[in-house]
């Protein structure tokens, strides 16, 4: 689509390549002087937007990456649609302000909406504050811009949001520029934006509701789309330091894993491979700050069993003290890699996957793919239980049966859907192998941090090692059961 078009209406079509992150409130902007090509940032324009948003109702647009939306304020006021471009840009037509919706763009949009009615599905006000950053002749490279939004969503699903953003859009600059500008923002201690889009931030929870599956491939994106959008609302959790966000974030993380591996055969090979590789690591990166709190909540849950003695107390507050120095350090460590280019990377792949999936022919089949990668679940999972029996090591071999059985319920989620009651009683007893041998490798991790701990006392001592008595005994009777188990097979 050009300016050439809409010849009458004064229409123009520009492409927009921009980066998003997101911004704390309080903090000032950075200052991006000096850095690559730019030479001087100029002090803030400032302007107030009012963006009114157009979809169908069931946000066929915004599912397929468009936006329709009328502006009133700042350079750009008018009518404009957005849609994707090569090369992660976006394409923009704008049209000049006007009351009603142009015709022009109505029919434009149909290759998404399929003629179905466009409403009012969101407001948006955004206090901006513009930054050129200019060379040294004095050409404009780029623009900062600090978004103060505050967003409403229309209709029967109202919601009320409010945050503060950075954007940097490329204007006369290299391409590269874009990639200098964000690694001095994120060295700076900027996080790069979990949402492609102010709207898409809005929308997320309506987005991340399923519609109903039809084939294998819809089936599993749907649960795949779910599992992102819990990733970018949990990731946001763990910044903020919400309670349970971390553990959150690291099963929406394995979610998306098993789901990628266990249906690998609907994505392109190489795809589903680098992905499922990157979120294996993703998960690598929250496991010691998620670990700490499983010890944390085991040990001390344990030790409140106790009876409320001198020495109990005692051991009690060593042990918090310690707990509590090492789950700082989990967290410092944590918020690092949550900054890195690598997780921004991965945020970003996990978005085009939504957007673009690289679906191959077995995606459109029905039932049987689904049922197909269940089996192959279940009988990984039947393998390594029987592995546990000449185990050399029966903890470690427990625990990568829990990995198994972890594995095969997610994959079992996915399918529900379409599945419905044949896989309810597999996944239920899958379910609670798993949640058993969750609780044995909780007891284990935290026994192995008693084993290093030697008390600022005796008396410490001897607490410590009577918690990791119990917790051996309780492993002892959880290995019973896990001996006495008969799991039905996959449907």
């Amino acid at each position: 689509m050009t300016a050439g078009e809409f010849p009458d209406m004064g229409a123009k079509t520009v492409t927009e390549r921009e980066r998003k992150f997101d911004f704390d409130d309080g903090r000032p902007v950075p200052r991006l002087a000096g850095v690559g090509p730019v030479a001087d940032q100029a002090p803030p324009r400032e302007s107030r937007l009012d963006n009114t948003y157009y979809d169908t109702r069931d946000l066929r647009l915004a599912r397929a990456g468009v936006t329709l939306r009328r502006r009133t304020g700042g350079e750009d006021a008018g009518w404009h649609l957005k849609r994707p471009a090569a090369d992660g840009a976006r394409e923009e037509t704008q049209l000049p302000p006007g009351d009603h919706l142009p015709a022009e763009l109505a029919e434009a949009a149909r290759e998404w909406t399929g003629g179905a009615d466009l409403v009012e599905i969101a407001h948006l006000r955004v206090d901006r504050f513009t930054h050129d950053l200019t060379a040294a002749d004095g050409r404009r490279l780029a623009v900062l811009t600090d978004d103060h939004v505050h967003g409403e969503r229309a209709g029967e699903h109202a919601h009320l949001d409010r945050w503060r953003e950075l954007e940097v859009e490329l204007d006369t600059g290299d391409p590269g520029l874009l990639d200098t500008l964000t690694r001095a923002l994120v060295a700076d201690g900027v996080r790069p934006a979990h949402w492609p889009s102010k709207l898409r931030r809005l929308l997320a929870d309506d987005l991340a509701a399923a519609g109903a599956p039809g084939n294998a491939g819809e089936t599993v994106m749907a649960y795949v789309r779910t599992q992102v959008e819990a990733v970018r609302r949990h990731d946001e959790g763990v910044r903020r330091g919400d309670g349970d966000a971390v553990h959150q974030l690291r099963v929406a993380l394995r979610r998306l894993r098993s789901a990628l591996r266990g249906y690998r055969r609907l994505f392109v090979r190489e795809r589903v491979k680098a992905l499922a590789d990157e979120l294996k690591w993703a998960g690598r990166v929250l496991s010691p700050a998620r670990d700490g709190e499983v010890r944390r909540e085991t040990l001390l849950g344990e030790l409140a069993k106790f009876p409320r003695e001198p020495e109990t107390e005692h051991a009690r507050r060593t042990l918090e003290s310690r707990l509590d120095e090492a789950a700082e350090r989990e967290r410092r460590a944590l918020l690092a890699e949550l900054t890195s280019e690598r997780y921004a990377r991965l945020l970003g792949a996990l978005d085009e996957w939504v957007a673009d999936p690289p679906l191959t022919t077995s995606a459109e089949s029905g039932r049987r793919e689904l049922r197909k990668a269940l089996r192959r679940a279940d009988r990984r999972l039947a393998a390594a239980m029987a592995a546990v029996r000449d185990a050399r090591d029966p903890d470690a071999a427990l625990h990568e049966v829990r990995k198994k059985a972890k594995a095969a319920r997610y994959v079992a989620d996915a399918a529900r859907p379409v599945l419905g009651k044949r896989v309810r009683p597999w996944r239920r007893a899958v379910k609670s192998l798993q949640r058993e041998l969750g609780e044995y490798h909780d007891l284990v991790s935290a026994g192995q941090l008693l084993r290093q701990q030697v008390g600022d006392s005796v008396s410490d001592a001897f607490v410590f090692g009577r918690l990791y008595e119990r917790g051996r005994a309780r492993c002892a009777a959880l290995r019973a059961d896990f001996e006495r188990r008969d799991l039905p097979g996959a449907p």
